[in-house]
C-alpha cells in the first residue's frame, strides 16, 4: 500500500514541478512541510475535484481519498494568486467550486482542466490574464541579489508573496533535501556537513518537524505513506 508519485521539473519560470499521484489502498498519509502553493486536480468515484493548496510549515497526518488519482502544479516561490493572499493558504487550502471533468472555476472565470503534459499551458494563460502574479523584488531576492530597500521591506514583501519568512523557506527546503539524500543512502554525517546542519541532533529535529520521519525510517521506507516523492523519479 503506497502513494505512487511521478514528478517532473518545469522549464516555466512560474512553475517549480508538475506531479501525478495514484493511491493504492492508502487511507492516510504524512503531509510534509513545503514552501509552495499549488493547484491540484483529482478524481474520486468518477467525480472531478479541483483545489488550491498552500505552503505547510509542519508535518501532519492527512486523510487520502480512496482510489483517487491526482495531478498537481507546484508554483515557484514568490508567485501568488491575485485574488487569494498566500498567507491565508498556509497550513490549509481551498476546494474550488463547480468543477467538471473538463473545466474548473478560478478567480471568477472557467479554465480548462490540465493534464500533466499541458500544465504549463494553463499557467501561461493564468499569467496572461493576471490571475497568477509575482513580486519582482521577491524574485530578485531569490536570485541572491540585494534590493535597494530596507531589510524590513524585503521581509514584509517576501512574507506577503510567500506566506513565510525567508528563514522558514530555507529551513523547510533544507529538511526536504536532507530527506532525499538520506533516502538515497547518503550517510547522515555527510548530509549534516553538506547541508550545513550544526550536528546530527539538529538534523534529526528538522526531519521530525518538517518531514515526520527519522533518518532510519527514511532509509528503510518505514512509517507509512508520505506526501513526498522519495523514489527520485524526477524528470525534466
Amino acid at each position: 500500500m503506497k502513494l505512487r508519485f511521478e514528478t517532473r521539473r518545469s522549464d516555466s519560470p512560474w512553475v517549480d514541478t508538475v506531479w501525478t499521484c495514484t493511491n493504492e489502498q492508502v487511507t492516510t498519509m504524512t503531509s510534509v512541510a513545503g514552501v509552495r502553493w499549488g493547484l491540484v486536480f483529482w478524481e474520486q468515484d468518477g467525480r472531478p475535484y479541483a483545489g488550491i493548496t498552500g505552503p505547510e510549515t509542519r508535518t501532519s497526518l492527512a486523510p487520502v481519498p480512496e482510489g483517487a488519482a491526482f495531478t498537481g502544479i507546484e508554483f515557484a516561490v514568490g508567485t501568488s494568486l491575485r485574488a487569494v493572499p498566500t498567507s491565508t493558504l498556509v497550513n490549509g487550502g481551498i476546494e474550488l467550486p463547480d468543477t467538471t471533468r473538463r473545466t474548473f472555476r478560478l478567480d471568477g472565470e472557467r479554465w480548462e482542466t490540465p493534464g500533466p503534459d499541458d500544465a504549463e499551458g494553463l499557467v501561461e494563460r493564468l499569467v496572461r490574464a493576471g490571475v497568477v502574479v509575482r513580486d519582482p523584488l521577491v524574485a530578485e531576492v531569490l536570485r541572491g541579489h540585494r534590493p535597494a530597500v530596507s531589510g524590513r521591506t524585503v521581509e514584509r514583501r517576501f512574507r506577503a508573496a510567500t506566506g513565510l519568512t525567508r528563514g522558514g523557506v530555507r529551513q523547510i527546503e533544507r529538511a526536504r533535501r536532507a530527506a532525499e539524500l538520506v533516502t538515497l543512502g547518503e550517510p547522515v554525517a555527510d548530509v549534516v556537513t553538506k547541508l550545513g546542519y550544526f550536528d546530527e541532533s539538529h538534523l534529526a529535529r528538522a526531519l521530525r518537524s518538517y518531514v515526520g520521519r527519522t533518518a532510519g525510517q527514511l532509509r528503510e521506507g518505514a512509517g507509512g505513506a508520505i506526501a513526498l516523492d522519495l523514489d527520485q523519479r524526477l524528470t525534466s
